[in-house]
C-alpha cells in the first residue's frame, strides 16, 4: 500500500508541475499587462521601469524559476488589478465556488441515482429508454446554454428566481442545475451498468427464489454494492466541477474563483491567473489521489497492478 501511495503521489506532483508550466506560458501569450496598466501615452522610460519592477524584463525561463520558488512558499505575488496578494484573493473567492460545486454535485447525484436504478430495474422498457435518452440529452447540452435557458424561463418569463447574485438558496438553485446537468449523464450510466451487473448476480437470484420482495433486494442489497463505483468517482466529479464552474459563474455573475480567474485573464493579471489555476489543479490532483486510494482500499488487486 505504501508503494501504491508513493507512486500516485509522485504522478500527482508531476501533474502539478506540468500544470504550472503550461499556465505560466499560456498566461503570457495573452499579451503584455503593462499596456493595460499604464496610459497609452506613457513614456518608454516609464514603461521600461515598470516592466523591470514587475520582473517582466527577465527571460521567460528565469521568470518561471522565480515564480516556482515563491509559489513553494505560498507567495504568488500581488494582483495587478485588485492590488492584493493573489493567493489571498483566491482563498477569498474559493468558498463560493466550493458551495456551487457541492450544490451541483448534490443535484446530479439526486437525479442520476433514481434514473440509473429505474433504467436497470426496468431494462428494455420505456423507462430504460427514457433514462438513456435523458442521459444523452444531458451530454449534448453545455452548462452555459442550460444556464441561459434557465434564466430565460425562470427569471425573465416566470420571475420565480433571481438571474444573478449570491447569498440565498434561491440564488444557487439555477447555477447548481446548470453546473450539475452535464455529469448526470455519466453518473446515470455508471449506476445503470453497476445495477445491471449486481441484479444478475447469484445472491440476488437466490433472494428472488426465497421470495424476498423486489424493492428490498434493489434498495438494500443491489444498490449498496452498485453504489461503490459511483462513490469512488464522486471525488473526480467534484474536482471537475471546481475546474469547470467558471463558465456557469460568469453566466450567473456568481462571485467565485472561476469568474475571478476569467476577469484576471482579460486583465492580463498573471499572478491571479497562475494562483487560481494552480490551486484548482492541486485540488483536482488531490481528488484523483483520494479516488485512487479508495480503489486501492476497496480492491487490493489494484494496489499490485502495474
Amino acid at each position: 500500500m505504501l508503494q501504491f501511495l508513493l507512486r500516485r503521489v509522485g504522478l500527482g506532483l508531476i501533474s502539478i508541475v506540468g500544470a504550472s508550466v503550461v499556465i505560466f506560458i499560456i498566461s503570457r501569450l495573452s499579451g503584455d499587462p503593462i499596456v493595460l496598466l499604464l496610459p497609452v501615452d506613457a513614456p518608454p522610460a516609464v514603461i521600461e521601469a515598470m516592466r523591470r519592477s514587475m520582473g517582466l524584463d527577465q527571460p521567460l525561463w528565469r521568470q518561471y524559476l522565480l515564480f516556482a520558488q515563491h509559489a513553494l512558499l505560498g507567495d504568488f505575488g500581488n494582483s495587478y488589478r485588485w492590488q492584493t496578494p493573489a493567493l489571498a484573493l483566491v482563498l477569498e473567492r474559493l468558498p463560493a465556488t466550493i458551495q456551487l460545486a457541492c450544490a451541483g454535485l448534490l443535484f446530479s447525484v439526486a437525479l442520476a441515482v433514481p434514473l440509473g436504478i429505474l433504467s436497470a430495474v426496468y431494462r428494455g422498457t420505456w423507462l430504460d429508454s427514457f433514462g438513456k435518452g435523458f442521459a444523452m440529452m444531458g451530454q449534448s447540452m453545455p452548462g452555459f446554454w442550460v444556464g441561459l435557458l434557465l434564466i430565460l424561463v425562470f427569471s425573465v418569463h416566470l420571475g420565480w428566481l433571481p438571474a444573478f447574485g449570491h447569498g440565498t438558496p434561491a440564488h444557487i438553485l439555477m447555477p447548481a442545475i446548470a453546473l450539475g446537468w452535464y455529469p448526470v449523464a455519466a453518473q446515470t450510466r455508471i449506476v445503470r451498468s453497476a445495477m445491471l451487473d449486481v441484479l444478475d448476480s447469484d445472491y440476488i437470484r437466490m433472494g428472488r427464489a426465497l421470495g424476498t420482495p423486489e424493492w428490498l433486494l434493489v434498495a438494500k442489497y443491489a444498490f449498496r454494492n452498485a453504489a461503490i463505483p459511483l462513490v469512488t468517482m464522486l471525488g473526480v466529479y467534484f474536482a471537475a466541477m471546481l475546474g469547470g464552474a467558471f463558465v456557469v459563474e460568469v453566466v450567473f455573475a456568481w462571485p467565485g474563483l472561476g469568474r475571478t480567474v476569467v476577469e484576471a485573464v482579460f486583465a492580463r493579471d498573471f499572478p491571479v491567473v497562475q494562483a487560481g489555476v494552480l490551486f484548482t489543479s492541486v485540488l483536482f490532483v488531490a481528488a484523483n489521489l483520494l479516488v485512487d486510494l479508495s480503489y486501492g482500499v476497496i480492491d487490493p488487486r489494484i494496489r499490485h497492478a502495474g
